[in-house]
C-alpha cells in the first residue's frame, strides 16, 4: 500500500476525476446494462471496472484495499489519457463525443458535469 502522502493524493485525484456520486454510477450502469432480454442483477450491472469504482465511492479510505488502490490509480491515469481534465466538457454532438462520454461514465466520470 502507498504512503500516507500518497495515498492523500490519490484520494484527492480519484475523487477530482470520479465526479459522478455513487447514486448517479450505480444508476448509469443499471441503465448501461439494460437490454431487452435480459437486465443483470442491480449489483452485477455494468463493467467490472465500473462496480470496483461503485464500491470505492462507497468506503472510507481507511478501509481500502491493495486491489482499492491499483483500481483508482488506473480509473485516474485512464481519465487523465481520455480526458483533459482542465478542458471545456465535451460537446455532445457527435456518435464519437457520445461513445467517448459512455465509456468515461463507466468509470464514474461524466465530462458534461461542471
Amino acid at each position: 500500500m502507498a504512503d500516507a502522502l500518497e495515498m492523500d493524493a490519490l484520494w484527492e485525484d480519484f475523487h477530482r476525476v470520479v465526479n459522478m456520486t455513487s447514486a448517479e454510477l450505480a444508476t448509469w450502469l443499471k441503465v448501461r446494462d439494460a437490454a431487452e432480454e435480459s437486465e443483470p442483477l442491480p449489483e452485477e450491472a455494468g463493467t467490472p471496472t465500473g462496480q470496483h469504482v461503485l464500491s470505492i465511492l462507497q468506503k472510507r479510505r481507511t478501509d481500502l484495499t491493495d486491489d482499492d488502490v491499483r483500481v483508482m490509480y488506473r480509473v485516474v491515469d485512464t481519465v487523465g489519457d481520455l480526458v483533459d481534465m482542465e478542458d471545456e466538457p465535451l460537446p455532445e454532438h457527435s456518435s464519437e463525443d457520445t461513445r467517448l462520454r459512455h465509456r468515461l461514465m463507466t468509470l464514474g466520470h461524466d465530462p458534461l458535469k461542471p
